[in-house]
Parts: structure tokens; sequence; C-alpha cells
């Protein structure tokens, strides 16, 4: 039974992914996922109290496995810059990964405050990665440092999403030019 339960929670949770990468928060409906999954409505929220509560769980289960791609692209750099560009490069790679279009999706959407502060511990704990490097380039304020660095990738995540003009390669040799020249000081 148990087992059963873990593999109908897995189901909504992929059923998930898939609504908010194809269509953004306003896809995330209990009967979408209930049609998704072959399960009837009110059984969905058996495993869910509400659509935020599905946003959560999925912070939970994806970011960790989002974080440590970005940590072991970081990990194969040996240099302070290095690890910078591999930070940034790492995390616009992830764009086209569903479930980075779910994160994406679900960061923009308006949650209720459970929700919001996981996705903001969960966002604290990629840019913590990043201190040291930019401690070790010499940063007086490295954590602030490493904020804005996030901001910089963020813009880019948003610029790769919206399908610009550019390439998304070209978006990110820019946003790596940008940080590195930033951290650099």
């Amino acid at each position: 039974m148990a087992e059963h339960r873990s593999m109908q929670r897995g189901a909504l949770l992929d059923a998930a992914r898939s609504l908010l990468s194809e269509g953004g928060t306003e896809a995330l409906t209990f009967p979408a996922l209930a049609e998704r999954t072959g399960l009837a409505r009110s059984s969905v929220y058996e495993y869910f109290r509400s659509r935020a509560a599905v946003v959560e769980e999925l912070c939970e289960v994806d970011f960790p496995v989002w974080a440590a791609e970005v940590e072991t692209a970081m990990e194969q750099a040996q240099e302070p810059e290095g690890k910078v560009e591999a930070y940034v490069r790492s995390q616009l790679a992830l764009v086209g990964d569903r479930r980075h279009r779910a994160v994406v999706a679900i960061s923009s959407s308006e949650l209720d405050a459970g929700a919001r502060e996981k996705i903001r511990a969960a966002h604290g704990g990629l840019v913590a990665m990043i201190v040291e490097a930019l401690e070790a380039l010499g940063h007086q304020q490295p954590r602030m440092a490493a904020m804005l660095l996030q901001g910089v990738v963020d813009a880019a995540v948003r610029r790769i999403e919206l399908g610009a003009a550019e390439d998304p390669g070209a978006i990110t040799d820019a946003a790596v030019r940008m940080a590195l020249r930033g951290v650099r000081g």
C-alpha cells in the first residue's frame, strides 16, 4: 500500500512538472493532474491539500537535484573564476530541463508564504555555493556579491525562457562575461 501511494505521488509530481513546463502555473490544476494521472479529482486531494502543496513538494524534490548538478560542475573547476563560470553555465544549461522550467514557473507565480519560503531557502542554498569562490577572489562582501551574481543568472534565465531573439548560447556567454567581469571587480 505504501509503495502504491509513493508511486501515485511520484506520478502526480511528474504530471505537475509537465503541466508547469508546458503551460506555466495556470496549467497546474487538480483536474489537469487527475486527467494526466488517470486518478479521480478527489483522489488528488488525498495526496495534496492545495496547488501550493504540490509546488512545495516539487521544490523539496527537484531543487536539491538541480543544486547538486550545479555543485558538481563547480567542483570540476580548479580556480575561483572557473567555479564562477561553472556556476553560471550549469544553471543556464538546466533551463531546457523540465524540472528547471517547473521551478521557474512556480517561482514566478503567486504562492502562499510557505511555498515562497521554501523557494527562498532553496535559492539561498544555491547562492551559498558560490560564496567561497568569491571570498577567494578577494570580495569584501562575498554574500552580497553572490546574491548579485545570482541576479545575473536569473536575468539570463528569464531571457532564455522568454525565447529571446538571441541564441541561448549567446545569452549564456554574455552572462558569463558579465559575471566574470563583475566578480573580478
